[in-house]
């Protein structure tokens, strides 16, 4: 009997994805959970099982298009099998198990009152009701008549995203007017744009100016056009987003990390002999700001416009520029991983974004982002915030410079940290504090500095 395949909801936040690749084709055999369909979101590249056994009868969303979660995308002769939904896995029971060696004894709830875990999930929920940003603002049409003030934010499907409440507000819009095309019907932020475009504009003082021709490509002078893939483009809306909706202000301090290189130095060896990984310096550098992030929990958080949303736990996401693009992997509970355990989930995290073999649940859940950018030889740079986190830290290249020692000049290994954050939920003291809490650290480490 044909059965329609839909495109599996992958989380609350993901609304829409992009076919990317499919793996099957109109008549051939497929068995239950084998990948169907290559699906390109805005957090991970995944591969879809077929929920059922049978022939793929066609393809409905083609290589390309983007279509929103729920929607069919084939249809299949299960021969009367009923589709089944593959057996969920909770984030900590999808990653690999981690090695006791690499636990700290000390793991207790980041917060300034600790938390329960129904505490944690809620404040977790919170900072996920975000809605993806369009590319183009349409012009705003005139307030549709006897419309009331949107509704507050509540339960079941009805519950409006912080960014789909403002925007209501900004038209003065009865959002009960609009069809909701989201999980469970939820008004998204495009549903309000659509409604927006729907409404009729006023009339124009002035007739605009006709509009100016796009220039064609100047091939005598060496141009070319770069087709966008579907991950550069959700990059770049991704990066839209996070610049126009979040206030970012930067800072940045020197660390001497002379005794942090000597421990590295002598350690490395035997450590890739006996663990099989690199030792960097980026493992270091997450054990300080994980710590960190504990005594400054404003860095460790989100905006939703009526509230700062505290998040009790401290999950690093580490920058990887795959070959399709920079994609943004998780180190869950990273405050309960010694360093060693922390250099094996940056080697298990980077190799698979590598690969393009990450699972969704490797991308979710991330509070504060670490970028290395000193293995790309940068000294300075300005990140942009991983929406909707509160900030973002690079780690700039480990170089050798003079510093005033004791009133005497000595040769010291130095290195930058630059920080955004997000000026709504701090201000230049908290961000001071935590780079001179991240700075202390680094500095402190040497050789009498544990690493398992």
């Amino acid at each position: 009997m044909p059965q329609l395949i839909e495109l599996p909801q992958v989380g609350e936040s993901v609304v829409e994805g992009t076919i990317g690749k499919w793996l099957k084709q109109p008549g051939d055999r497929v068995e239950r959970y084998d990948p169907l369909v290559e699906v390109i979101t805005d957090k991970v590249t995944m591969e879809v099982p077929s929920p059922v056994a049978g022939e793929l009868l066609r393809i409905i969303a083609q290589e390309g298009e983007t279509v929103p979660m729920g929607a069919p995308i084939a249809e299949v002769d299960g021969g009367g099998d009923r589709p089944a939904t593959p057996p969920e896995q909770s984030p900590a029971a999808a990653a690999p198990p981690t090695p006791a060696s690499y636990l700290v004894a000390d793991a207790r709830p980041v917060g300034p009152t600790g938390g329960s875990a129904v505490e944690a999930q809620a404040a977790a929920d919170a900072a996920a009701r975000v809605e993806p940003a369009p590319t183009a603002m349409p012009a705003a049409p005139a307030p549709v008549s006897g419309a009331a003030p949107p509704p507050s934010a509540g339960k079941g499907p009805n519950r409006l995203s912080p960014a789909v409440r403002r925007l209501a507000r900004e038209h003065n819009l009865d959002v009960s007017l609009i069809a909701g095309t989201g999980l469970g019907g939820r008004v998204t932020r495009n549903d309000v744009l659509r409604f927006l475009e729907s409404a009729p504009a006023p009339a124009p003082a002035v007739a605009p100016p006709p509009p100016v021709p796009p220039r064609p490509a100047d091939d005598a002078a060496g141009e070319a056009r770069i087709p966008l893939t579907p991950i550069r483009r959700m990059i770049a809306d991704a990066m839209t987003r996070s610049a126009t909706q979040i206030p970012h202000a930067w800072s940045m301090v020197e660390v001497d990390i002379t005794g942090l290189v000597g421990l590295r130095n002598r350690a490395r060896d035997t450590f890739r002999h006996r663990e099989g990984v690199s030792l960097t310096y980026l493992p270091f550098a997450l054990k300080a700001v994980a710590a960190a992030l504990k005594d400054n929990p404003t860095l460790n958080a989100a905006w939703d416009d009526d509230c700062i949303v505290l998040k009790r736990r401290i999950n690093l996401g580490i920058a990887v520029a795959a070959p399709s693009g920079l994609v943004v992997p998780v180190i869950h509970d990273a405050d309960r991983l010694s360093v060693a355990g922390l250099a094996h989930a940056i080697a298990d995290l980077s190799g698979r974004a590598r690969a393009g073999r990450l699972r969704l649940d490797d991308v979710q859940g991330g509070t504060f982002t670490v970028n290395n950018t000193g293995a790309l030889g940068s000294v300075l740079g300005g990140p942009i915030i991983n929406y909707p986190q509160a900030a973002i830290m690079t780690t700039e290249a480990a170089q050798q410079r003079p510093a005033v020692i004791n009133d005497a000049i000595a040769i010291r290994w130095m290195m930058n940290l630059c920080l955004s954050f997000d000026h709504r939920i701090n201000d230049g003291a908290e961000a001071g504090a935590f780079l001179q809490s991240v700075k202390r650290r680094l500095e402190a480490m040497n050789d009498d500095t544990p690493i398992y």
